[in-house]
């Protein structure tokens, strides 16, 4: 789909997309096109349940005389109450709508719809915000379909935005469209089967943001063994396939005082069967997502890199398969992770955490970043806790945590602060070793990964978010088609943009 800004309507469409508020109240554009065209677009609202509410889209077949098959009217709600995310959502609507219209080509007309702007520079904020959500929604994976209908095929490949300010308004698309780069890159890694996406071939995508100046570095299994990660090996060592480990560099910023760079941190299990703590055979088919959050910290890198961020910022991910197997751990094991503190394994579906102990701490101790924040799809329990809405967040920084929520809230990637606490971390002591990797019965069993982890960044402020709930949607939404979210990039991307860039 190409995206365009124009000052003015001029190429010929399928579709003309106009606005109206609540109660019918037609936007500028709207209400010439209304007078052209005699009354055209008051006679259908009036025949139908269009009232201009957000999220309404009324279809109507153009009369005679105006250069256009169809014209859409979307509800935006009450004057002035649209924010740039709602403009995002707008924008994404349209392209689903637009499709299952079987349009080709569609031409919207952007007015000043957030209070205070009078046709000024934020409109041109707003025409580039909408063409984000029109770029994020048109996402598909449908690579491995042959014999798709014609139905199921996407049809628009044109979207012009007319704008007071198209220059101005390309030029910030320019940068939201080299994030939505990230974004789709993340959902491409997710989506993909774990017969194709395994520890050596996800570290073989990572390699290709050297392209765009990233420094990456592949660790084989001889070189994590040389650093005595013996929790990532512990979870590796049932799989054929051999474990990777990866650091992703981007300096787009000069050396200060403190140059130490921001840090992020991925959990990469491409499969998951639980090994020998085996998982139930009904939905384990999605555990090829469980690499979700080394898929966010490549995507992200990506988009960092893409947009030439001014930060320093480092990746870490742990590629490991955790299968079960005549090699596999098992529980009541004792493995020592490259801190040096040994866990004793409880339950072998319990692993994200053991990779990310040693990625953790080999982050921390090469790299002593100003903070860390790790992704991982990591506890069931935080889906019992938070559903699919939010991202559950775990802090040792107020002030980072208090950042992570303005970005959340920001870009729709909303997270939630969950506690942290000596009692909660008295839960994973072992009697054997110093730790064990599961605390009692499945009481609060997001909080007690959280403490285990915490115990791997030593003084570094540090923020865990589990994204088991929100790396995957059974269900489309504004931006986010069906499938693997991205749900992080976009978040981080902000929380870079917002503190961390300079």
């Amino acid at each position: 789909m190409k995206i365009s800004f124009f000052r003015k309507a001029t190429a010929k469409v399928d579709a003309l997309v106009v606005t109206a508020h609540r109660d019918r109240a037609l936007g500028e554009a709207a209400t010439e096109l209304d007078r052209r065209g005699d009354g055209v677009l008051t006679r259908a609202m009036a025949a139908s349940r269009f009232t201009g509410a957000a999220n309404q889209v009324l279809d109507v077949v153009a009369p005679a005389g105006l250069d256009v098959g169809h014209i859409l009217i979307a509800g935006l709600g009450k004057p002035n109450s649209a924010d740039i995310r709602a403009v995002q959502d707008l924008g994404g609507r349209l392209v689903a709508h637009l499709n299952r219209a079987g349009a080709r080509s569609a031409t919207v007309m952007v007015e000043h719809w957030i209070h205070g702007d009078g046709g000024g520079p934020m409109v041109a904020e707003q025409a580039a915000n909408l063409a984000y959500g029109a770029r994020l929604r048109s996402y598909r994976f449908d690579k491995y379909r042959t014999k798709l209908k014609p139905a199921d095929k996407p049809t628009l490949r044109r979207l012009n935005l007319v704008t007071r300010r198209p220059g101005q308004a390309a030029t910030s698309f320019e940068t939201l469209d080299r994030i939505a780069d990230g974004v789709f890159f993340t959902r491409d890694l997710v989506s993909e089967p774990a017969n194709i996406i395994y520890p050596e071939s996800l570290a073989a995508e990572a390699k290709t943001l050297a392209a765009l100046g990233v420094d990456v570095e592949i660790l084989n299994q001889a070189q994590i063994e040389d650093l005595d990660m013996g929790a990532l090996l512990g979870v590796a060592q049932g799989s054929a396939r051999d474990p990777r480990v990866v650091v992703m560099q981007w300096n787009g910023s000069p050396k200060g005082p403190d140059d130490r760079p921001l840090a992020f941190v991925g959990k990469g299990v491409t499969f998951d069967t639980g090994g020998i703590s085996i998982k139930p055979a009904g939905g384990m088919e999605d555990m090829k997502w469980d690499m979700g959050g080394s898929a966010v910290v490549i995507g992200l890198m990506k988009a960092l890199a893409s947009r030439g961020a001014k930060v320093n910022a480092v990746g870490v991910i742990g590629l490991v398969e955790n299968m079960p197997s005549a090699t596999a751990q098992r529980p009541g094991d004792v493995v020592t992770s490259m801190s040096g503190q040994t866990i004793e394994v409880i339950n072998t579906d319990a692993e994200g955490r053991l990779v990310l102990a040693d990625a953790l701490w080999y982050c921390n101790k090469r790299f002593k970043p100003k903070a860390i924040v790790d992704l991982a799809t990591l506890t069931g329990a935080i889906i019992i806790a938070l559903g699919s809405y939010q991202a559950g967040m775990f802090a040792n920084d107020d002030r980072l945590a208090r950042r992570l929520v303005a970005a959340g809230r920001a870009v729709g990637e909303e997270v939630w602060r969950m506690p942290l606490g000596e009692r909660y971390d008295k839960d994973i002591n072992s009697d054997i070793a110093d730790m064990k990797n599961v605390g009692k019965n499945r009481e609060a069993g997001s909080i007690t990964a959280a403490q285990f982890l915490q115990r791997f960044v030593g003084r570094a402020a540090w923020a865990h978010l589990d994204i088991a709930g929100v790396t995957w949607s059974k269900s489309d939404g504004p931006t986010v088609p069906k499938g693997g979210t991205g749900f992080g990039v976009r978040l981080l991307d902000r929380l870079v943009a917002d503190a961390y860039e300079g």
